[in-house]
Order: C-alpha cells, then structure tokens, then sequence
C-alpha cells in the first residue's frame, strides 16, 4: 500500500505570503510608469534572484547602483526595507497552518529567501512560524529551488522519506522538481484546493 503522508512542507512567497517588489516601490516611485520601468529593467527578479542563491546585497546592489547610478538611492533601499516588498498573509493559508499545527501535524518549509533577509523576516512574522519545525532557506544553503539537491538536504534535515510529506508550492518548476524526488507535491493555486487536498489526505 502507498504511504500515507503525514508531514506538510510549505513554500512561503505567494503560498504563505503574497510577495511584489511593487509593494514597497509604490511607496518611492509616485509616476505608474517610473515604477513599470524601475521594476522590470533595474530590481528584476532575475538580480533578486542572486540573494536566494546566496549572494550578499551588498555586492549585488553595488553591481546593479553601478549600472544605474540614477537609481542608487532606490535600489539600496530593497535590503533594509524587504519586508515591504512581503503583503498580507494568502487568503486562508494562515488558518490552515493553524489548523494542522493543532492536529499536530509535523510542519516545514522550504523557501527560495536571501539568508540576510530571512532573520528579520521571520521575526516579523514569529506567532506564523513558532509551529514549524524547520525552515531550509536557501539563501543559507546555497541551494536553490528547483534543484533536485535542496529536496534531499531538507528531506534529510526534517527526518523524512519522500513518500512521507506534502509539499506546496506556487512554482511550476518546483512542483516538477519535488514530484521527481517523490513528494507528494500540490501546484497551489488557492487555499480553497489545498484544503481540499489536505482533507482528501486526511490530514485535515
């Protein structure tokens, strides 16, 4: 018989927490336009990218205010202030976690997040995330969704075979990578299917 899974892993950004740079650069740059422009030419998600991987801000905002001097006082303000750049919690998600952490459901994360920009995060957030046991950042690891290699270090941190753990995560990429490595993985798309899932599993 298959193994019934009984552990849930969570991605964060857009699962847990809606994430837009817009968020925090709509409070700097007034003219709709600007923003268009700084967002998808300066601050891509591309250069972001670099801190889920592991690179100081420090170097990668020196690199990108050298290419846009103009912009150096906008883009240094991403490290300090990027818990702007994080909205409200997902509709319902929240309360899922609430949920499950009562039936004592072993909970985890894995989240593509700089190591500099993870600490005062979750400080923000500490009552949402007391209940999980773990959280990989790859940021810290150096390892990044979707590789496969990320799978198997939080696997093997959080004491769990594949088969025995619920993974969600918004990115397509990821949710391949995580079904090839044998997790029960669910592409979200609202909290209303995952709960829907989470039940079908009985895990709700």
């Amino acid at each position: 018989m298959p193994v019934q899974p009984h552990a849930v892993i969570f991605d964060v950004g857009n699962v847990l927490f809606d994430w837009d740079p817009r968020f925090l650069y709509e409070r700097l740059i007034e003219d709709d336009r600007a923003l268009d422009a700084f967002l998808a030419d300066v601050v891509t998600k591309q250069w972001h990218f670099q801190h889920d991987e592991g690179r100081p801000f420090a170097e990668t905002s020196a690199e990108l205010s050298a290419l846009y001097p103009q912009h150096a006082d906008l883009i240094a303000a991403w490290g300090p202030r990027f818990n702007e750049s994080v909205g409200g919690p997902i509709p319902g998600m929240l309360e899922i976690v609430a949920e499950l952490a009562a039936r004592d459901v072993p909970l985890f994360a894995i989240t593509n997040f700089s190591g500099e920009f993870w600490p005062p995060f979750r400080a923000s957030q500490e009552a949402v995330f007391a209940p999980f046991r773990d959280v990989v950042v790859s940021g810290d690891e150096k390892l990044v969704k979707p590789d496969p290699a990320i799978y198997a270090l939080a696997l093997k941190r959080f004491g769990l075979d594949a088969s025995q753990a619920v993974f969600v995560d918004d990115n397509l990429a990821n949710v391949e990578s995580s079904r090839a490595a044998g997790i029960h993985t669910v592409h979200f798309t609202d909290a209303a299917a995952f709960r829907a899932e989470l039940e079908r599993l009985e895990l709700l």
